[in-house]
């Protein structure tokens, strides 16, 4: 996946939790890219690849290449805090 200094969220339109994540994001006014994995094989072959072989959204990258994978509120909270 290219680099980028922008959020990457990797989801599919039917997970609450990616919802969830778009509106924490949101609520914080940070930019994101929107990736939908079954939209896009390659974005799917990423988050297998990242995720042990597993299809986990979501996945977010960060622009310092860290990784948060399905995070509770709080731990996207604490992430979010610390790039500010």
């Amino acid at each position: 996946m290219p680099d980028t200094q922008e959020i990457r969220l990797y989801g599919t339109r039917w997970c609450p939790d990616c919802r969830r994540v778009k509106q924490v994001l949101d609520r914080h006014n940070i930019p994101f890219q929107w990736i939908d994995i079954e939209e896009d094989a390659g974005a799917m072959s990423y988050v297998q690849k990242v995720n042990g072989g597993y299809q986990s959204v979501p996945t977010i990258v960060f622009p310092d290449g860290s990784v948060l994978v399905e995070p509770a509120s709080e731990a996207l909270e604490k992430k979010l805090a610390g790039i500010k």
